[in-house]
């Protein structure tokens, strides 16, 4: 993991929230910007499962525990699929308040696989 990209994903993550939930508050349906903002989330953190598979071979490995950091990153990956099929499906201002959830809840999942890789005595 790359410490200054975790802190970009968390600023993004939660910026992508933030966006969900002002357009639910204006009462409006998923478009381009709430869903690309998530979209841009999940690729960031496809990104993020590249790095953290390389960076143990040159060195930087995790200070906790791999296993938990490895089912932080696989239910963060599946839960950004899971809310943008919602907001196709169902075009209803709830789905913006789903997004802007999972954004944030990808926010601070990222923030913890952050702790998880560097904070953490092993």
């Amino acid at each position: 993991m790359v410490e200054w990209f975790a802190w970009f994903q968390v600023v993004v993550a939660g910026l992508a929230g933030l966006l969900a939930f002002i357009a639910a508050g204006a009462r409006r349906t998923p478009n381009d910007y709430t869903l690309g903002a998530l979209l841009l989330v999940g690729i960031l953190l496809l990104i993020q499962i590249g790095i953290s598979i390389v960076a143990p071979f040159l060195g930087n490995t995790p200070s906790g525990d791999a296993l938990e950091y490895w089912m932080y990153v696989i239910t963060a990956v599946l839960m950004v699929p899971a809310a943008l099929v919602w907001a196709i499906v169902e075009r209803s201002v709830v789905s913006n308040v789903v997004l802007g959830v999972v954004a944030v809840s990808v926010s601070v999942m990222v923030a913890r696989m952050h702790q998880i890789w560097f904070v953490q005595i092993a």
